[in-house]
C-alpha cells in the first residue's frame, strides 16, 4: 500500500510539473523544445481533429446543456488534456512519459445545488492512455472521447457520475482569430491553433450514478493546441462559448492581469446565416456584475458578467453559483467551470459555458 501511494505521489508530481509553472522551466527551453504556433497555417479537417504530439499542450473540450424526460436541466463538461513534458534527456525507462494525459468531467446539477466532478491522469505508455493522430480519439483507461465521421462519443463512468453521449455535428468548424491562429497576447508568439464545433446535437444518458437519465441537448466542442505559455504579467483567463438560440454561436475570451484588468481579449461570432465576424482585442471587454465566494477554497469568482462585444452587451448568468472545480490532484489548480445563460436586453438568447481560471491563484499553463 505504501509503495502504491508513493508511486501515485510521484506520478501526480510529474503531472503537476507538466502543467504547472515548473514544467515551463525557462522560456528559452520551451522555445527550443516545442514547435511554435505560426500564422498562415491552414487547419485541415479531419486531420487536425487528432493529436499534435510535438506541441507542448493540447485539449479537447466538450460542454453543454442537457434535458431529461422530466424536463430537468443540467450542464456537463468533458475535457481531455495532452501535455508533452520538456525532454529530460536520455531517460531509457519504458515508464518515462513522452506524453501525459489528464481529464476532467463534471455535471452541474441544479437539483443538488452543486457541481459533481471527477478527474483522472495517466501516462501515455502501454496503451493505458493516449491521443491518436488524424482523428479525435483520446482516452485515459475507460474514459474516452472518440470521433466517427461527424459524430463524437463521450463515454465516462466515474465513482459518482456517468455520461454516454453521442454528439452530432450540425455545422462546419468555426475558426477563431486569423483562420484558426488565435492570438493570446501582444507578442506574435503568444498564440494557439483553435477551432470550435458549436451546436452539436446531443442524445444519450447522463447524471449521477443514482439517477442516470436519458437526455437530449446542445453542446459546444473546442480543440486547441499551443507551445507558448501566457505572457507576463497574465495570471489567468475568462472564456465563454455560447450556442445561440437562433442557430448562431459566440465565443469570447480575455486574458487577465493580476489586477483583473484586461490584458488581451477576442471574440468570434457566427450569425444564423453562417457568416462569421472576428473581433479584435480592442472590441471586447469583460465587466463583472456579481461575485460568489467558495466556502471550500475562499476563491472569489465573478459569476455574472456584462461582456461587451463591439456594440453588443451580453449579460452572462450562471445556472448555479457553485460550479467550482478542484483539480489539484491532476492539473494542480482550482477553477470555475459552469453552465450559463446569455441575455441581451434581459431576454435569453443562448446557453453555454463559462470558464474562469486564476482566481484561486495565478495560472499560466
Amino acid at each position: 500500500m505504501n509503495l502504491r501511494r508513493a508511486s501515485r505521489r510521484r506520478f501526480l508530481g510529474w503531472s503537476l510539473a507538466a502543467l504547472g509553472e515548473r514544467a515551463l522551466a525557462e522560456e528559452a527551453a520551451t522555445r527550443d523544445s516545442f514547435p511554435p504556433v505560426m500564422p498562415g497555417r491552414a487547419l485541415r479537417f479531419p486531420a487536425d481533429e487528432g493529436s499534435h504530439p510535438d506541441f507542448r499542450i493540447e485539449w479537447w473540450y466538450v460542454t453543454g446543456w442537457l434535458k431529461d424526460d422530466a424536463n430537468r436541466i443540467s450542464g456537463f463538461q468533458v475535457t481531455f488534456f495532452r501535455t508533452r513534458p520538456i525532454d529530460p534527456g536520455g531517460n531509457p525507462s519504458r515508464f518515462a512519459p513522452s506524453q501525459l494525459m489528464l481529464a476532467h468531467v463534471a455535471v452541474a446539477d441544479p437539483q443538488r445545488g452543486k457541481l459533481l466532478h471527477e478527474q483522472r491522469a495517466g501516462r501515455a505508455v502501454f496503451g493505458l492512455a493516449g491521443a491518436a493522430e488524424g482523428r479525435t480519439d483520446v482516452a485515459i483507461g475507460s474514459w474516452r472521447l472518440t470521433q466517427d465521421g461527424n459524430v463524437y462519443r463521450a463515454s465516462i463512468r466515474g465513482r459518482e457520475l456517468a455520461l454516454e453521449l453521442a454528439l452530432s455535428a450540425t455545422q462546419p468548424p468555426l475558426l477563431h482569430g486569423e483562420a484558426g491562429f488565435s492570438r493570446k497576447g501582444p507578442s506574435p508568439q503568444s498564440a494557439s491553433y483553435y477551432y470550435s464545433l458549436p451546436q452539436l446535437a446531443i442524445t444519450g444518458t447522463a447524471g449521477p450514478l443514482d439517477s442516470i437519465a436519458r437526455v437530449t441537448g446542445r453542446a459546444w466542442f473546442d480543440h486547441e493546441w499551443s507551445s507558448a505559455p501566457l505572457e507576463e504579467p497574465a495570471s489567468g483567463w475568462d472564456w465563454m462559448g455560447i450556442n445561440l438560440d437562433d442557430g448562431g454561436a459566440l465565443m469570447a475570451f480575455r486574458v487577465r492581469s493580476p489586477a483583473r484588468a484586461n490584458f488581451w481579449s477576442g471574440a468570434t461570432l457566427r450569425r444564423a446565416d453562417g457568416s462569421v465576424r472576428v473581433f479584435s482585442a480592442q472590441q471586447v471587454a469583460w465587466l463583472p456584475l456579481r461575485e460568489w465566494r467558495s466556502p471550500r477554497t475562499g476563491a472569489a469568482y465573478p459569476v455574472a458578467w456584462n461582456v461587451r462585444i463591439d456594440e453588443l452587451v451580453i449579460t452572462i448568468e450562471p445556472l448555479l453559483d457553485d460550479q467550482e472545480l478542484d483539480a489539484r490532484t491532476s492539473t494542480g489548480t482550482v477553477y470555475w467551470e459552469g453552465a450559463v445563460t446569455a441575455q441581451l436586453e434581459r431576454r435569453e438568447i443562448g446557453r453555454g459555458y463559462l470558464e474562469m481560471t486564476g482566481y484561486w491563484r495565478s495560472f499560466r499553463p
